[in-house]
């Protein structure tokens, strides 16, 4: 092969990588637990953590035979494509290293693994460069098992959020508007090229606003009021249930069966979409692993299967129904789509959960897989929710991405 043929076989290979977007790979079925935690965070919720602040990924892999997993990590760019940075460049150390701490569940009728990555550790010593990454966790065939992303941002900038009612008429009663005003100071050159945002919603990467602008400026201060361009659906409040009494019914929790493992039988859910708002404090579609007389819950706490059950009319032209949370990242899967039962027209499922507090939905999916939150729960402009606001920063010449601020309110105080 000619000099040539290889240089150009090269370049399109080095093209179609640099061009293809890392996407999350949602794990197997014996993989439950999913979480990053940190100093500021103990919810598992989205991974947004402050350069040089320590954090770890813990996950359970409900099996016997503790096999072993590795982990990598890749730098992103602000769309989620792998960055130009060689490793060296933005990870001090080596990954491809095999997770070494990790315990046998003690007491629990579902027998597991729980397995905890501290990053930094002794062999990934340090995260050089804020920005998008994407960690992945291999088996030991070195088939990906599955891979979720985090984001490192510099506290250079502080973004001031402030939550507004819909601008438009046509939707003031469900949806929330996100207005954003960043002092840029001197550190940030020619920002309507340089700067990117990205608005997230309870969390949820999956229907995060991005690619926005600045809409004008007012001397240094970067200044974002769009109508549309920054609104979301308003949602209602996540429904909950609690498992961390296993020998009796709790909250919202109608029985309790022990069979292989327990079983919990929650009570029956309606649509609220024509129902007026109601406030009922959530944790906005998050989790968080308790059980009571347990010392430790990474491994002493049980596995239960939870079931659900909704009252609604059969949905056709291919549309599905999904229990929706970030137990499973928000994933839309087989595992947690429902049935649906023509006797008593209910939809049904049934999910394997670590004992704690979770916040579901029931949402629609259609056949072009467009989603839809508020078919069955509604959307209120009163809803409260949570709002990040991250800023992205490529300086003119830049190799990468980097994320220089980071905020997040509450829609408690919404206005008009």
């Amino acid at each position: 092969m000619s000099f040539k043929l290889i240089w150009l076989s090269l370049l399109i290979t080095t093209s179609f990588v640099l061009n293809s977007q890392e996407q999350e790979v949602n794990p197997p079925e014996y993989i439950k637990s999913i979480t990053f935690k940190s100093s500021s965070s103990n919810l598992g919720e989205l991974p947004i953590m402050k350069l040089g602040e320590p954090f770890y990924l813990e996950f359970d892999a409900l099996v016997s035979n503790e096999p072993d997993f590795y982990y990598k990590i890749q730098h992103c760019d602000y769309n989620w494509k792998p960055s130009v940075l060689v490793k060296s460049e933005y990870l001090l150390g080596i990954d491809n290293f095999r997770i070494q701490d990790y315990q046998n569940s003690f007491n629990t009728f579902q027998l597991y693994s729980h397995y905890k990555l501290s990053l930094p550790n002794s062999q990934t010593k340090q995260l050089k460069v804020s920005g998008n990454y994407i960690i992945s966790i291999y088996n030991n065939s070195r088939d990906l098992v599955f891979s979720r992303k985090f984001m490192i941002y510099e506290d250079i900038v502080t973004p001031g959020i402030a939550i507004k009612r819909s601008r438009d008429v046509s939707n003031i009663e469900t949806t929330q508007t996100v207005d954003i005003e960043i002092a840029a100071g001197r550190s940030v050159n020619n920002p309507q090229q340089t700067v990117k945002t990205l608005i997230i919603q309870n969390n949820n990467l999956n229907t995060a606003i991005g690619n926005l602008k600045p809409q004008y400026t007012v001397g240094n201060k970067l200044i974002y009021r769009y109508i549309k361009e920054t609104a979301f659906p308003g949602g209602n409040e996540y429904l909950f249930f609690e498992t961390k009494d296993v020998r009796a019914a709790t909250m919202r929790v109608q029985a309790i069966a022990l069979e292989d493992i327990y079983q919990a039988y929650l009570f029956m859910d309606g649509s609220r979409k024509n129902v007026p708002y109601t406030y009922n404090p959530d944790i906005n579609g998050q989790f968080k692993i308790v059980a009571i007389d347990r010392d430790d819950v990474s491994v002493e706490a049980d596995y239960v299967q939870v079931h659900f059950s909704l009252q609604y009319p059969e949905l056709l032209d291919g549309k599905n129904i999904y229990v929706y949370g970030n137990y499973n990242n928000f994933a839309l899967n087989d595992e947690n789509r429902m049935d649906f039962y023509p006797e008593g027209r209910v939809y049904k499922t049934k999910l394997k959960l670590k004992q704690g507090f979770y916040n579901y939905k029931y949402v629609v999916v259609d056949k072009n897989g467009i989603l839809d939150e508020g078919a069955i729960s509604g959307n209120f402009w009163q809803t409260e929710n949570n709002y990040k606001v991250l800023v992205y920063y490529r300086n003119l010449g830049a190799r990468y991405d980097r994320i220089i601020g980071f905020n997040q309110v509450s829609s408690t105080n919404i206005t008009n």
